[in-house]
């Protein structure tokens, strides 16, 4: 039985490469903000700093991956890219949040990109 982070972990790896083969430039993965969140992919199109979050399913059993982002999550993960950008100094850039589902059960996987996910901070 393949566990949740295995699932993750292959769905944030076929998005990173979706992300690249669209011209983004993969910056980090898997950024931990200590208690106040993770941002599964921070990448770069052109000048605008863009944090993805990621959902496989391997089913839709649980319903669209989508109705998974509650608002607790959007928060944390807002707060989590301010970490980001406090962590590295980052100042006056465009920012975006994106999410990317991942369907595991066709074949091939089924990707949908949907651009800002969450309104900017």
């Amino acid at each position: 039985m393949e566990t949740n982070r295995k699932k993750g972990n292959q769905g944030e790896k076929e998005a990173a490469e979706y992300l690249s083969s669209k011209g983004y430039q993969i910056v980090k993965t898997n950024f931990h903000f200590g208690k106040h969140g993770e941002i599964d992919i921070i990448c770069r199109l052109n000048d605008v700093l863009v944090f993805v979050e990621v959902k496989s399913r391997k089913s839709f059993e649980y319903g669209d991956p989508l109705l998974s982002i509650t608002p607790k999550k959007q928060k944390s993960w807002q707060r989590a890219a301010e970490g980001y950008l406090y962590v590295n100094k980052i100042q006056e850039v465009e920012c975006r949040f994106d999410v990317i589902t991942v369907d595991l059960s066709k074949s091939p996987h089924e990707i949908e990109h949907l651009e800002n996910a969450l309104s900017p901070f």
